[in-house]
């Protein structure tokens, strides 16, 4: 399969014609090109339909691959162009394995990260492909090669982050300056660079962090040769946050990239993107929204559990969180990504596990959900801050336990919970039940202080993409900069070719 553009309802694209002179063609495009991770992509679909509903002067291509292209479809408004590029093969990574969610198992995960740079020949042909070089490329971080295809190109690139800035500035941090001695033994430390109210733990350490010393690792290999300095050396960055919740952590984070480099934070992007609707079949197939609405009768009384679309949980610790919730005696909803395992008690009819899509967002908005059991991707957290939830924080992988530690330590809108034979270990039923007892007993004073920075933190979201907010802002600024760097760039350039030459050594100076 070759490179195909299509609209967004499925015809062919009219070829990009030049408005004017050739060199600035480009001026009013955009190309965005997410990472195959659920968790990656759904920002960026959010990101391109803000520029679409509040920029419509500019035409938006989004770079996606066959398997990922109903998905995206089906998040996008009609406006937005949609171009896939072929993904590669490379065994044993199956066919049409194409996104993080629908790899069999983690073993797989360092070959499906070479795949995706395996793109790089069939993106940079669709770049040359084009009439003009785009105003921009928003491309994720784990797409290290788009930074040298743009730039080959002539071509700016915003890396977008998944990260909160927060998580970012900490991993950063930790890089350049390792834990202290004292960590070892599970005490708090500083990390430096960051404001002094930040200290965290050895069990907070991503992973990532603790394995970048072990050069045969394939995952750490993926992150120096194919991310490398190509992250650091963008135009700007594209984080999905919002000032009031990070400003405390951005300066940090920028001081990693080069002089110059903006911070961009224009989220909650599924705020910023406003209310387009999904295809009526994805909306919700599963009948939550129907089943939440039989609960109504006891507001905030059901807890939503859910650790996302990549992490993968034993069957021995799925066992022991049901009997935790069932102990509980609350009400639960729970999105479950194993297809074989089956709950070793009986839920009842108050307890409803669901296997296929969920309308996440919407449940969590549901007057009956009163608190959220997330793994802590950030983009989980933002949902639930926005929807003023309290999380009940469970982090499995990656940054997560750094996001726990913000959502419960800093922020202060949730509770952690602890497995007692320290990280990896199973955690029990009785610690389930006791956490969910803390999150969803709204007449303590640990739960009104939770629930009032939750409601706090969801008006401070909506605050920030409403017109004149910090995120709204952000976006116009970001595309009135690039626009006007644009005709600088357009402007140098024609003086350069016009300029008559001196002498060889002027010109070798250019």
């Amino acid at each position: 399969m070759g490179i195909t553009t299509t609209n967004n309802n499925g015809a062919a694209a009219p070829t990009h014609a030049a408005d004017g002179a050739g060199n600035q063609a480009g001026r009013d495009h955009v190309v965005v090109f997410p990472f195959m991770a659920k968790g990656h992509t759904l920002p960026l679909l959010h990101f391109a339909t803000a520029l679409a509903v509040h920029q419509k002067n500019l035409r938006i291509t989004v770079v996606i691959t066959p398997a990922n292209l109903a998905f995206a479809r089906s998040r996008l408004p009609a406006s937005v162009r949609l171009t896939v590029l072929p993904f590669p093969s490379l065994p044993p990574l199956p066919s049409g394995v194409e996104s993080t969610d629908t790899l069999p198992g983690p073993d797989l995960y360092p070959t499906f990260l070479r795949a995706t740079a395996l793109l790089r020949a069939s993106f940079a042909e669709f770049m040359a492909s084009l009439p003009a070089p785009p105003l921009v490329l928003v491309s994720d971080s784990f797409l290290g090669f788009t930074h040298r295809v743009a730039a080959a190109a002539g071509v700016r690139r915003i890396v977008f982050q998944g990260m909160s800035c927060f998580s970012m500035a900490t991993c950063r941090s930790l890089i350049t300056s390792p834990p202290p001695p004292v960590a070892e033994h599970g005490a708090s430390f500083h990390v430096a660079h960051m404001p002094e109210h930040v200290r965290i733990t050895a069990a907070d350490v991503p992973d990532t962090i603790t394995k970048l010393g072990d050069a045969e690792d394939p995952v750490t290999r993926f992150l120096i040769d194919d991310i490398g300095e190509s992250d650091a050396r963008s135009w700007g960055v594209l984080v999905n946050s919002f000032a009031m919740l990070e400003e405390d952590y951005v300066s940090a984070f920028m001081s990693f990239y080069q002089p110059g480099a903006r911070a961009w934070l224009v989220g909650p992007l599924f705020l910023a993107a406003g209310d387009v609707p999904e295809r009526e079949d994805e909306q919700d197939p599963e009948g939550c929204l129907a089943w939440l609405d039989e609960m109504a009768e006891r507001p905030e009384s059901v807890v939503y559990v859910s650790f996302g679309t990549q992490a993968h949980v034993s069957d021995e610790q799925l066992d022991e969180l049901a009997r935790g919730l069932v102990q509980s005696g609350h009400p639960f909803l729970w999105a479950v990504r194993s297809g074989a395992w089956s709950p070793p008690v009986d839920v009842g009819p108050h307890g409803r596990i669901v296997r296929g899509w969920i309308p996440q967002r919407s449940v969590l908005a549901h007057p009956a959900v009163g608190g959220f059991l997330s793994h802590c991707g950030w983009n989980s957290v933002m949902e639930s801050l926005a929807a003023g939830k309290p999380v009940l924080a469970w982090p499995q992988m990656a940054e997560q336990h750094l996001n726990a530690h913000h959502v419960t330590h800093i922020i202060g809108a949730g509770v952690r919970i602890t497995a007692a034979g320290g990280a990896g270990a199973v955690v029990g039923r009785a610690e389930v039940e006791h956490k969910i007892r803390r999150l969803m007993d709204a007449g303590d004073s640990d739960g009104q202080k939770m629930r009032a920075k939750a409601a706090w933190a969801q008006k401070a979201a909506k605050s920030a993409v409403s017109d004149g907010g910090t995120s709204r802002v952000a976006l116009l600024k970001l595309v009135e900069e690039l626009l006007g760097s644009y005709c600088d760039i357009i402007a140098a350039n024609d003086n350069q070719i016009n300029r008559p030459r001196r002498d060889d050594t002027d010109a070798h100076d250019l």
